[in-house]
């Protein structure tokens, strides 16, 4: 019989895999620019419902896990991952009891810091910066926010992860 604490984790662990797999899903070009940060979201959703169990720790290793399926610098996605995981561990609070619409814009100003933190380290190792599509991102990601937190507190349930 599974406990409760081994079901929790296979929750969001299996919530994290899904959000790398459709990080990786191949999409046009036309809408691979607009693709949401997945596995922003989703460990955005975990740290605001289960702050003392998901954390920078978790963070760190998603971003590290993050940097190897995308190919990028190492350390790069789990220093980013890292700060805004440990932004909404100090605002879970405030933002848990905001209405959805609102959370939605603390997600904008999470994912742009996300983002942010990511091209200046690419500046920093003397990559090109990127156009203004590169801030596209952030906004489909306050767009699908209500849909992703509404199918995660779902998922939470259905599974009584506590």
């Amino acid at each position: 019989m599974m406990t409760s604490n081994n079901r929790g984790v296979l929750v969001v662990v299996g919530s994290l895999v899904l959000a790398f797999a459709l990080t990786i899903l191949p999409l046009p070009t036309w809408l691979a620019i607009i693709r949401p940060e997945w596995v922003a979201l989703t460990l955005i959703y975990w740290c605001m419902a289960l702050p003392s169990r998901v954390g920078v720790g978790v963070a760190w290793t998603t971003g590290l896990f993050l940097d190897v399926l995308r190919g990028g610098l190492l350390g790069q996605q789990a220093l980013s991952l890292c700060v805004i995981a440990f932004i909404t561990l100090k605002l879970y609070q405030r933002i848990r009891v905001a209405p959805l619409w609102q959370q939605a814009f603390s997600i904008l100003v999470l994912i742009v810091l996300h983002q942010l933190l990511n091209l200046w380290i690419r500046g920093i190792t003397g990559q090109p910066p990127h156009s203004w599509d590169y801030w596209l991102p952030s906004i489909s990601s306050m767009l699908i926010w209500p849909l992703c937190f509404i199918t995660l507190r779902e998922t939470r349930r259905r599974f009584r992860v506590s």
